[in-house]
């Protein structure tokens, strides 16, 4: 007997939203599974927060349908094991860390036993259990981000919706904000982020969908939207009928202008230092290697139908000629 298929943890179908004559969302049909972290993209205008609030039934479509967590969307049962923390929070600066919390175990009605043990798991997820008792008020952006991540994961949801979790964060605040969301990822959670710092989903995403007036356009995971793995060699003296050897690591191109440019497509990385070996014991000189895909950004620009950013492009596309790497 087959083992059963885990239900979606959100699942929609031609979701929109109208104000009047303005179309908020024109048709969202996309699929999250459990227990991954899952990147919301888009430009600003795209939807992204008008479908955060659809799918926590903040507001009610226009029309189409959705389900989160096995059930239809704003079942209030079901809203009781979801998580959130929106893009603009402010919390009362005189409030102490674990009164905040307890303030929202109470608005979450959980049970009384349960509400310190909560309270006090939740900060040591974040890292401020050191922290409880000192006022939100001393505390840096980075710190109250995390706090706001403490209310998001209290009572362990099973589905946690982060809006711009990172945004006006320092690199350190980012990192922190990335390993709490790969502990949460960790402990089974499902975690939906709505970001629009790519390099950030790139990170800590396992799957994307790239929204654009209203639709999906793209989706999968990183793999599969930003395409092969490819490396760029410069590389003298290597015999020609060594080249044809090449082609044991992927596709071989050599530049029609530039010999001594060898690139191959859809190589394995954790190759790369065999291609290497190889070269060198064909009696090759190598110059420069470089590794890379296409940026996320720039696959983000091409699906929005935006001219890329020509000093954006990959390690891997620009060997320079003195074989360096700009």
């Amino acid at each position: 007997m087959s083992a059963p298929v885990s239900a979606p943890a959100i699942e929609t179908s031609e979701l929109s939203k109208r104000f009047g004559r303005v179309v908020a969302l024109a048709g969202l049909s996309m699929r999250v599974e459990p227990g991954e972290v899952f990147g919301f993209l888009g430009p600003n205008g795209a939807g992204k927060t008008t479908s955060v609030k659809l799918l926590l039934g903040l507001t009610a479509a226009t029309s189409g349908s959705g389900r989160v967590l096995g059930a239809p969307i704003g079942d209030r049962e079901t809203r009781r094991r979801i998580g959130y923390l929106p893009e603009l929070f402010r919390y009362q600066p005189w409030l102490r860390a674990r009164e905040v919390l307890r303030l929202h175990a109470d608005l979450a009605r959980l049970p009384g036993s349960r509400r310190d043990a909560e309270v006090h798991a939740a900060l040591e997820t974040v890292g401020l259990a050191d922290r409880s008792n000192d006022p939100v008020g001393t505390f840096s952006k980075g710190m109250q981000q995390r706090l706001g991540l403490g209310a998001a994961l209290l009572g362990g949801p099973e589905l946690v919706f982060l809006d711009e979790p990172t945004s006006a964060l320092d690199p350190v605040g980012r990192t922190e904000v990335r390993q709490v969301i790969r502990a949460a990822r960790e402990r089974g959670v499902t975690v939906f982020l709505n970001s629009h710092l790519l390099s950030e989903v790139e990170l800590v995403c396992d799957r994307v969908a790239v929204v654009n007036r209203g639709r999906v356009v793209a989706s999968g995971t990183l793999d599969e939207l930003l395409g092969e793995q490819t490396a760029v060699l410069r590389v003298t003296d290597l015999p020609a009928e060594a080249r044809s050897g090449l082609a044991a690591f992927g596709t071989v191109e050599t530049d029609p202008v530039d010999a001594e440019r060898i690139t191959i497509r859809a190589i394995d990385p954790a190759r790369i230092p065999d291609l290497v070996a190889t070269i060198v014991a064909a009696g090759g000189r190598i110059h420069a290697v470089a590794q890379g895909r296409e940026s996320l950004e720039e696959r983000f620009l091409e699906l929005l139908g935006a001219p890329p950013d020509p000093e954006g492009a990959t390690a891997a596309h620009r060997v320079t000629d003195d074989g360096g790497r700009r």
